[in-house]
Parts: structure tokens; sequence; C-alpha cells
């Protein structure tokens, strides 16, 4: 846990509300922020701004000092009766324009010493004065790195099978499940296959097993904690493998809707509503996002407490996780740009660009009179869709190939996915990713492969996933972490630049003055094709 470092200032309505909550337990540290609070107005912490700076004027060159985690937001003394704007150094993964939207600002009003790129990404600890417009918010208490919440270089070799064997619980000696794709299941494949498809830290996902319900040490201890293990109580739900699903779609709104700058407060279950502090990091506010799902406000934040609650939990469970963000370094270093990318099929072929930029990871859930939930994964818009053009509509075989985008090795190739690894190393928690999704298994490139740009990867199917037709779903991550399709990074192939819509699955892709519109049915503005110098 990253701590508060400012003073708290303790309002006359929690002292009384001190009686009312102590048969509960204690909600925050004595150290942490307080709470205030009235019977009709959403619940805020209150703190005390921090001790002002100097005055600093900048020098015409500046060097950022590198630090793990960031230092909370702070005054700068100004000749003005207004409130003081903020010193606030950036975050890997920041913008311009997300900054903006968690310290609710316009971009123009964020100034720097350093030179600020007006799209791309912040490098790590640029400071940023930002005016002081926000009231009450959450505290900044960062519990959870972002490396800790994706599957990151810092979870590379972590081994799930040794850890649940030899935790000894009930999700290493009585579970197991049938999946309809892949039969019966332990706990440790169930986790692990989570973890991989939707690149979520398995830490995590067993620290929240355990949370919950207590498998992964022990036993559940009553008929909900075997049928929902993660607490979220539903029929379309129910086992472990869907609970871990909704838990992977929850933590990944949180993530990347603060990633994306779209989600700047909480919601909980009794109505209470809380403006997310502006300087918490992606990671922290996936947990805080997660546990507002099925918490009241008083639940949730005993569940945030960093000596009792589900913080103290993982740091019993695994350790020092800011200590390992340290030593794999920011998921996004300084400087990080997006590799060449050519468009995914052989030149002079005919195809259609059938979804704008929309969710990165789609899972079918059946439920049990076998018919599918209205359900699908929500948080990073990731991916882009491609369609071959065919006389046909739906799920009909085609001989058109899905080519590599860029050299790089197969890490991942099975189940209607073939991931390449740009940087060779083998694995896919580290460097540039490349993920094809509905790849048929007909001529499907094998795993381990070297390939060179335009080399061959397979053909388009419905296979693995959600498919209306025959399609190729293709995403990225770096490091990791599912790269945004219209984000600081856009989602650029052979100088095609991915735009986002209004919804999920529009968008455009443009290239100069051209224009290629997103619709799934392969119309004529929809059409693209590759030419033989791109």
């Amino acid at each position: 846990m990253k701590p508060a470092s400012y003073p708290v200032r303790k309002t006359a309505v929690l002292l009384l509300l001190t009686g009312m909550l102590s048969a509960c337990g204690r909600l925050w540290a004595t150290t942490g922020p307080t709470i205030a609070a009235t019977p009709t107005a959403p619940i805020f912490w209150t703190a005390d701004p921090p001790t002002p700076i100097p005055t600093w004027t900048p020098e015409p060159t500046f060097t950022a000092s590198p630090t793990p985690l960031p230092p909370a937001a702070t005054p700068i003394p100004v000749s003005s009766t207004t409130q003081p704007p903020l010193l606030y150094y950036a975050q890997s993964g920041d913008s311009l324009p997300v900054v903006a939207a968690h310290f609710g600002v316009d971009v123009t009003e964020i100034s720097s010493p350093a030179t600020l790129p007006e799209r791309g990404l912040l490098d790590p600890d640029t400071p940023l004065i930002i005016p002081n417009r926000l009231g009450e918010t959450t505290p900044f208490i960062q519990i959870m790195p972002d490396s800790e919440v994706v599957y990151s270089p810092s979870a590379m070799d972590f081994d799930i099978e040794s850890y649940v064997t030899e935790a000894g619980g009930y999700l290493s000696t009585t579970y197991r499940e049938w999946l309809v794709s892949t039969g019966w299941t332990s706990g440790a494949q169930a986790v692990q296959r989570i973890a991989i498809e939707n690149s979520i830290n398995p830490r995590l996902l067993l620290a929240l097993i355990e949370y919950e319900s207590g498998w992964v040490n022990g036993q559940p201890s009553n008929l909900a904690q075997g049928d929902y293990p993660l607490g979220y109580v539903d029929v379309h739900y129910r086992g472990l493998f869907r609970q871990m699903m909704w838990a992977v779609q929850e933590l990944s709104k949180g993530y990347y809707g603060w990633r994306s700058g779209s989600l700047t407060e909480l919601a909980f279950r009794d109505g209470t509503r809380a403006r997310l502090s502006p300087e918490l990091n992606a990671g922290s506010v996936a947990i805080q996002y997660y546990f507002s799902r099925t918490r009241n406000f008083y639940e949730w934040a005993q569940a945030m407490d960093p000596n009792v609650g589900f913080p103290a939990l993982y740091a019993r469970m695994f350790g020092d996780g800011w200590g390992r963000a340290q030593a794999v370094g920011p998921l996004f270093p300084p400087g990080l740009t997006q590799p060449p990318l050519t468009l995914p099929f052989e030149p002079g072929q005919l195809w259609s660009f059938s979804g704008g930029p929309h969710p990165a990871w789609i899972q079918q859930l059946y439920s049990s009179d076998g018919s599918p939930p209205a359900w699908e994964l929500q948080g990073a818009l990731a991916a882009l869709d491609f369609a071959p053009s065919s006389d046909q509509s739906g799920c009909v075989p085609s001989e058109r190939w899905i080519v590599a985008s860029a050299p790089g090795r197969v890490v991942r190739s099975g189940y209607g996915v073939v991931v390449l690894d740009l940087d060779n190393d083998g694995h896919e928690q580290t460097g540039w990713n490349l993920i094809h999704m509905h790849v048929s298994t007909k001529d499907r490139v094998l795993l381990g492969v070297l390939l060179n740009a335009g080399d061959l990867i397979g053909h388009p199917s419905c296979e693995g996933g959600i498919a209306t037709g025959t399609n190729l779903h293709f995403a990225r991550k770096y490091n990791g972490e599912w790269v945004l399709a219209d984000g600081p990074l856009p989602f650029t192939l052979s100088g095609w630049v991915a735009h986002a819509g209004k919804k999920p699955y529009e968008g455009t892709l443009t290239k100069g003055e051209r224009v290629v519109i997103a619709r799934p049915d392969g119309s004529f503005e929809t059409q693209i094709t590759r030419l033989p110098d791109e």
C-alpha cells in the first residue's frame, strides 16, 4: 500500500457515526483518511490540503527524477484568492486528456516546465501544474500497483499450480468444473486460463477467491460460497469459472475506464457515490471499482482498509507487490511508441473493416439450460475486426490468409487464438504482443514458429469466442496491458489510424484524407485493401 501523505481533518459528523460503526469493525486504520457523511448526502472522505511547497520557478530544461511511486499532488502557493493549483507528477499510462478528465479540468489549463505531447503518453514523473477544482474525493491511497492487476512481467514466473497445491484448500483438493472447450478443468487450470486469456494477474484472482470464499487456503463455509466463490450471486454466473469471468469484467471496467478517462467516480449498492481521487493509479481504481459492485459504502470501506481489508490479505498471500512493481519498472516506459505494423492481410485482397474499437477479449458463457446470457466483456476497447470479402454471410469457411503484421514468435496457438510476441523472448507478459482471434484450426501456424512480416498465420473463421460471421479480431498488448485502440498509442496499421465511435464496434480508420467506416455489413464504405507498398 502506498500511504496517504497528508494530514487528516476530523469532522463533527464523524464523531456522531463512531458509535454506529463500532459494531461493524474499523473502516480504516487510525492513520488513514476519515469519513464525513450525512444521512441524505453522498459520503466522502475529507482531508486538509497538503503543506504548501515553496514557490518554484522552472528552469529552461527539466529532468524528472524517476521514483517507483509518484508523490501526492501538492498545492503550489500563488498570490490569488482562489484555490492554489496542484503539482501532480504523471504516472505510467497517463496522457493529457486523461489527466484532465481525472482532475475535472480542460487540457488547455494544464501546464508544465516540460514539453508536453498533445496526444501521446506522458513520461512517468513529468510535473504538471493543474487547477484545483475538485471538492471532496476518495483518499489518495494507492493500494495496488498496475503490474499486480494485469498479467505483467512481475507475474511471468508465478507458478499457479504449485501455489494452489501447496495452499491445500478447496481449490486444489475438491474443485473441478466441466467447460465446453476444455472438458474437466482443475482450479489451477481455470485460474491460468482466465488469467492468460484476459491478461489479468493470477495472483489477484487467487487473492479475490480467498477473500470472498476462502477457497485457496480453506473450505467454503456455506452453500453460497460454494456456488458463488467471488460473491456475485446470479444464476448465469454460477461456478468458479463464470465467477472469474464476471470479476475480470469488473476489474477491466475499473482499470481501463480510469486509463481512458471515462471513469471518475464510484457508485455503491446503497446509492452512495464518491468521486475518485485524481492521483490514483489504474490498478488501485480497478480494485476499488470491483469491490464497489457488490458492497454498500461501509462494506466497501472495510474491504479497502489497508490494515485488515483486502490489501492486507493480498500482502499476506503474496508479499510486497510494490517491490515487484519497482523491480519491473513502469508498464509503459518513457518514450514508448507502437512499432511499425501492416494491415494483417495480404496485399491486393479486398477486406471489410467490420468492427471499430471494442473489447479486447469476449467470452461466451453458457447457462445451465444451454442458452447463453446477454454478456460481453467491457473494459479495454483495444480490438479491431476485419472480415474477408465474401458473397456469403455468417460463419463460412474462408481461404483468405491472415498474415503477420510484424516479425515475431508464436507464443500461443489454439482455441482460435494466435499470439505473436514481437520481442521474441517467448513470453506474452513482456513487450509488444499481437493477439489474433477467430483463427481457423485449418492451416493455423504452430506454437513456437518464428515469423517475418507478411508470413502466413491462418484463415479467418468464427472459432474462439463470440462471432456472428467469419472475421479476424485483432488487438495489442504491451507488458501485459491491453493497449487502447484509440488511446495515446493509437492502433496504426499500414498508416491507417483507428478512431473510436460513440459506441463499441463503431469508428473509423483514416489515412490522410481517406476514411473507412466500421460496419458489420461489408458495405462499400467499409472496404479496405492493403496496397503493395504498405
